[in-house]
């Protein structure tokens, strides 16, 4: 009997025990502060960079505020690099003018579709006018490692800094001594000049002959082909006008217009967008006072200089140089057009 009354009263201690223990978690439980679950973090849109704008197909300035220089030659870095570095050297020469036309010839196995997006992106960056561009690409340049040299054309802002107050002439490539009598023909003196040596051995003489006949003028010089395809040196340029001779007030310079493959139908549309590209500038074929064609063959070059007349008229007689280069921005394209035209 005794026995029986402690196991009674051991498990009468333990309920009591336990209701306690229950009663102090269940107050415990109802005194801690409720915890929120975190709030989800909103995942961040995917943004899609706007892709650069493209160089306008052509681009109109005043004849009057017109100058040209080339950048420095750089074996610094692979090409974009390069082309970073020879804008820069650009921009510092030419001040605070607007940049009108850019003139590339690239060297080595960099990607040349490069320089018209590198162009693009720095200028929309800073806010600047795109210039005009033509690329193409060429067998050397006069420096180990050097992969680009850039022609700049720009328009000075001041309105009362004129540069060229009789207008400009433009020449076709050939010899230098011949270019020599043509601007003395025209009572020009030649404030840029791109001669094209088929072999860079012939540089020293080629500089030589430049800066005898044209001091003073800014000169470039590169190899068209890797190999010497016309080995001798021909040598085209700009002059300013010592005389009033109805140079028109304005120009238009266009970048290049491409055709695709070897047919005729490619040619003409090439001549059609650079027709278009005219108009957009209130110019015309009519006008034209430079044409360059650029092709890695010379039977398409000769059939693209054949076409001309069609296009251009009887009225429209251009300087007009044909190069035979290493290659084109496209691997389809076949030949390269570009013009300056009398502006508006």
């Amino acid at each position: 009997m005794m026995l029986k009354s402690r196991r009674m009263r051991r498990s009468f201690a333990l309920s009591l025990c336990a209701a306690f223990l229950a009663a102090g978690i269940a107050a415990g439980q109802s005194a801690a502060p409720r915890i929120k679950p975190p709030k989800k973090e909103k995942e961040p849109e995917t943004q899609a960079l706007p892709l650069p704008p493209e160089p306008p197909t052509a681009v109109v300035a005043e004849t009057g505020k017109l100058a040209f220089q080339v950048s420095p030659l750089s074996a610094k870095g692979l090409l974009t690099q390069q082309v970073h570095d020879a804008l820069k050297a650009l921009e510092r020469a030419n001040g605070a003018a607007t940049f009108v036309k850019l003139r590339a010839f690239v060297a080595g196995t960099g990607d040349m579709r490069r320089v018209a997006t590198i162009v693009a992106e720095e200028f929309s960056a800073k806010k600047m006018p795109l210039p005009a561009v033509t690329t193409v690409q060429v067998g050397a340049l006069p420096m180990e490692g050097a992969q680009v040299v850039i022609e700049s054309i720009s328009q000075e802002k001041n309105d009362k800094k004129i540069l060229n107050p009789n207008g400009l002439a433009f020449f076709s490539a050939q010899q230098p001594p011949d270019l020599a009598i043509a601007a003395k023909t025209q009572e020009a003196v030649m404030v840029q000049v791109t001669c094209f040596v088929g072999d860079l051995a012939q540089l020293d003489r080629a500089r030589a002959e430049v800066t005898a006949a044209f001091p003073g003028a800014t000169a470039n010089f590169v190899q068209p082909t890797r190999l010497a395809v016309e080995p001798g040196i021909s040598c085209e340029g700009v002059g300013r006008l010592q005389k009033p001779g109805g140079s028109p007030a304005k120009l238009v310079f266009t970048g290049t217009q491409m055709a695709f493959g070897d047919q005729e139908q490619a040619l003409r549309l090439a001549y059609g967008r650079l027709g278009r590209a005219l108009e957009s500038m209130k110019a015309s074929y009519a006008g034209a006072l430079m044409m360059s064609v650029y092709s890695p063959s010379q039977p398409m070059a000769d059939r693209a200089v054949a076409l001309a007349p069609e296009f251009l008229g009887p009225s429209a007689h251009p300087a007009a140089s044909t190069h035979i280069v290493e290659g084109l921005p496209s691997l389809d394209a076949t030949v390269a057009i570009e013009l300056v035209a009398a502006g508006p």
